[in-house]
């Protein structure tokens, strides 16, 4: 074995699973504020999915479901079939900014929903991530559960 083999950082978690191949469709917090505000949790027609698991930290958007990115690929066909039994018309997937993590689970749900042929379905992607709505302050940390402005003084879960 080589000393670069010995010291290459291993592959990415995300690496054993294909790319997605659809474009990631974003939406803004300010958008999503509004949703939130217009319907209560048993008549919304979306679900917000946060996808942090050793950074969820801080606090999440009200009205989450946690499901860690590492198990999304997995479970997939699962997600879409509760979502869709639920009524969801909108996925909203977001990270610490939504560039990593948030990306591709938006791509790979959009690309289940593109096999599925399902025309009613969206997947986004939560444009800046739970730290542009923490960033955003006012009103948008007023619509989180356990919100810490203690962890949201130092650099914040990442993506």
């Amino acid at each position: 074995m080589s000393t670069a083999d010995a010291t290459a950082a291993p592959a990415p978690w995300y690496a054993a699973y294909p790319a997605p191949k659809s474009e990631v469709v974003t939406i803004s917090r300010e958008e999503v504020l509004e949703m939130l505000k217009a319907a209560p949790v048993d008549k919304r027609d979306f679900v917000l999915v946060d996808l942090r698991r050793n950074d969820f930290e801080g606090g999440t958007i009200r009205g989450s479901i946690n499901l860690p990115a590492q198990s999304l690929p997995l479970t997939l066909p699962t997600v879409y079939a509760v979502c869709k039994a639920a009524g969801a018309r909108k996925v909203i997937f977001y990270c610490g900014s939504s560039a990593g993590r948030g990306s591709r689970a938006t791509g790979w749900l959009a690309d289940h929903i593109a096999d599925q042929q399902d025309k009613d379905m969206k997947s986004l992607a939560l444009a800046g991530g739970i730290k542009g709505w923490v960033a955003a302050g006012g009103e948008f940390v007023e619509w989180m559960d356990g919100y810490d402005a203690a962890v949201w003084v130092k650099s914040g879960p990442g993506c």
